[in-house]
């Protein structure tokens, strides 16, 4: 019986022991520094995880609500980090988040001003109050299925009064994106037309290029292409290869940091006049809603609907 009782004894006592330790953990007592106490709640309500940093700012009076000091929480670091101004209670209660939204400035047209598009090949209206941007992955398949809608249908619908601007956001899964999006800028640096026959050439022939059995051979086949379509336009070929082999990818680069600064996290992504879409393919009739949303707020004339085209008869 002793020898029987003894092990559950011990065990009991372990037990109750591990129960002790766990209500003491649970019971932690709250921090007492107020940078501390902070950080913790905002962690909390916004679930940030405990390897991304959060920096609580100096306090400061607040000039425009009394009874509060002003201070900044930021929020990760490097080209990531953001800043959220907040403010907290006199008697150290209470923190609020602060958005104050500034009504005598366009959202929409501040987006568009941060958007790179000096120099970039158009489509459709060549200077027109409504511009469409589209962020595109020329090796994204559902970037293809977005481009094969725009063009022609929607270009043939707007064409002559909404200009079309493509920027680069090759993403980093996809081994060919970079370099397609160099060659075509290549192309574009010399001849619109170049550039757009380019990018539609890419959309429309994604499996062959995929096809090939490595990754150089993929390159190669990009090559050709971006060498023909030189051919096709009547190019300056020494500069065409010179461009295409030398393979600066700085430009590609600096459009995707500026679309990930812009919230584009996906492709393919649309912005109508500043408008953001959410990544993916977008129905016609949403594109549409936006694009005589823009053209009616710019006082231009919508375009009627296109009737039908009629079946042929059956024999």
């Amino acid at each position: 019986m002793i020898l029987r009782w003894f092990p559950v004894k011990v065990f009991s006592s372990l037990f109750s022991l591990v129960v002790l330790l766990s209500i003491s953990c649970a019971a932690q007592p709250a921090p007492t520094d107020l940078s501390t106490q902070i950080e913790r709640q905002i962690r909390v309500e916004y679930n940030i995880p405990a390897d991304i940093p959060v920096k609580i700012g100096p306090l400061s009076p607040s000039s425009e609500w009394p009874g509060h000091d002003a201070f900044t929480v930021t929020i990760g670091e490097g080209e990531r980090k953001r800043d959220f101004p907040f403010l907290l209670a006199r008697d150290h209660k209470s923190i609020v988040r602060m958005l104050k939204v500034d009504l005598s400035q366009d959202p929409y047209g501040d987006i568009m001003k941060k958007m790179e598009l000096q120099g970039r090949p158009t489509r459709g209206a060549k200077s027109s109050k409504v511009t469409v941007v589209v962020y595109d992955d020329l090796q994204c398949p559902y970037c293809t299925m977005m481009h094969q809608s725009l063009f022609p249908q929607i270009l043939k619908e707007y064409g002559d009064r909404v200009t079309f601007i493509y920027k680069d956001f090759p993403l980093p899964n996809h081994s060919w994106a970079i370099h397609a999006a160099v060659d075509a800028n290549c192309l574009g640096a010399q001849n619109t037309d170049a550039f757009w026959s380019f990018v539609d050439q890419i959309h429309g022939n994604q499996n062959s290029i995929n096809a090939e059995k490595t990754l150089d051979q993929r390159f190669a086949a990009l090559d050709r292409i971006a060498a023909q379509q030189g051919t096709d336009y009547k190019l300056n070929p020494d500069n065409l290869q010179a461009c295409i082999k030398a393979q600066d990818d700085k430009a590609v680069k600096a459009s995707m940091n500026g679309a990930e600064s812009l919230g584009v996290d996906g492709t393919p992504t649309l912005f109508v006049n500043g408008e953001i879409f959410p990544s993916g393919v977008v129905p016609l009739s949403r594109v549409r809603a936006a694009l005589d949303r823009a053209l009616k707020a710019n006082g231009m004339v919508v375009p009627q609907p296109q009737a039908a085209t009629p079946a042929s008869p059956s024999n």
